[in-house]
């Protein structure tokens, strides 16, 4: 596979690039105009990189752990440590601020945690606060390639499960705007598979309140030549009993090694469902997503502002679509048990049934 991998990397010319670091600052594509307006957020502070994840310029978990990353690097570019144990400090009061933005994806903890130890290794060999910068700005820029190496295999395994012909529902984005690198963890076996010379094409749903299929997964799709339908939400049980769809890929924000997956409000649903009429579910995700230490139970998910149900958001600003006092439960993800899905597909294979000893013996190979 490592040739076929190298060989698609050298073909791979994302249109759409979500992130890209120039040294000195982090230029984020703000997802929150798209697809009608193309506008660019740059961050060089590590507050306005926290800002830019917790206001959802830049989400998805694959795409905050990157972000992440690269704000560890801008705190040490905006505050010009005077020397390596000042650097640390400085690094420590970084993570904790970038750690408050968005508390259920995984790959933010896991991405700040590697940093931060990376940057205690680098203090351990060096006095230099140039080789510590300059160490940490090379590690970020490997959880990028890495992270863009991991969704081509994703790529590859969930490729060999589409038949020509295939019919996709995902939810949510769990494409390049998600992931950072243009190709995505959902929609890479999609594109994959395309460039292998299948057809593929895909339903999405709107995903509701932020409209990420809306907005995100159908220009992302459409943009790259892939056949899309937009649904409403609520049409996704019509749409699975009419036998519109073959197979569900979805994303992930955090999997747990017994096999929940918590992902977008919604993801349950489709899951329920897709057992329901015998449709396969998978989900696709790196192996950073996986959290080895939680229960179900530990767990925060996160609740957002009531005005984005209350509210549609337009391009003169919000419009309410109900009363203004109505009270309102605004979860962004929930759990998928285990008995649900079919198989999660990382980039070192897939875990199928039982989820709960394939997980371990997958991340065994590690």
């Amino acid at each position: 596979m490592d040739s076929l991998v190298e060989e698609i990397k050298q073909k791979f010319k994302p249109k759409i690039r979500p992130i890209e670091w120039s040294g000195d600052k982090l230029v984020l594509l703000d997802q929150r105009l798209l697809p009608f307006e193309t506008k660019y957020v740059e961050a060089r502070t590590v507050v306005e990189v926290a800002n830019a994840i917790r206001d959802m310029v830049v989400r998805g978990a694959p795409a905050i752990g990157i972000t992440a990353a690269f704000g560890m690097v801008l705190a040490l570019v905006e505050n010009r440590p005077a020397s390596v144990e000042e650097a640390l400090k400085t690094l420590a009061k970084a993570r904790e601020v970038l750690s408050k933005t968005r508390p259920t994806a995984v790959n933010l903890f896991w991405a700040l945690d590697r940093m931060y130890n990376k940057a205690l290794e680098l203090a351990s060999m060096t006095s230099s606060v140039r080789e510590v910068k300059e160490g940490l700005e090379a590690e970020a820029k490997r959880i990028f390639e890495e992270e863009l190496e991991a969704e081509i295999r994703m790529g590859l395994y969930g490729a060999e499960i589409l038949e020509d012909g295939s019919t996709v529902l995902t939810i949510c984005n769990a494409g390049g705007l998600a992931t950072g690198t243009g190709l995505g963890t959902a929609t890479a076996p999609i594109y994959i598979a395309s460039m292998l010379g299948k057809r593929v094409s895909v339903i999405a749903p709107e995903t509701r309140p932020w409209q990420q299929g809306a907005r995100l997964t159908v220009y992302e799709l459409v943009e790259n030549g892939i056949p899309t339908t937009l649904i409403a939400d609520t049409a996704v049980g019509l749409v699975m009993y009419k036998r519109m769809v073959n197979i569900v890929m979805v994303g992930a924000d955090r999997i747990l090694l017994d096999g929940h997956v918590f992902n977008k409000i919604g993801t349950l649903n489709e899951a329920v469902l897709a057992h329901e009429f015998g449709i396969p579910f998978y989900v696709l995700a790196p192996t950073s997503t996986i959290d080895t230490r939680s229960k179900v139970e530990d767990v925060k998910i996160e609740e957002r502002d009531p005005d984005e149900v209350r509210t549609v958001r337009t391009s003169q600003g919000k419009v309410y679509v109900t009363l203004r006092e109505v009270a309102v439960y605004n979860p962004v993800f929930d759990v998928t048990p285990p008995k649900y899905i079919t198989g999660i597909i990382t980039e070192r294979g897939i875990a199928t049934q039982p989820l709960g000893i394939n997980l371990r013996k997958l991340l065994k190979r590690l």
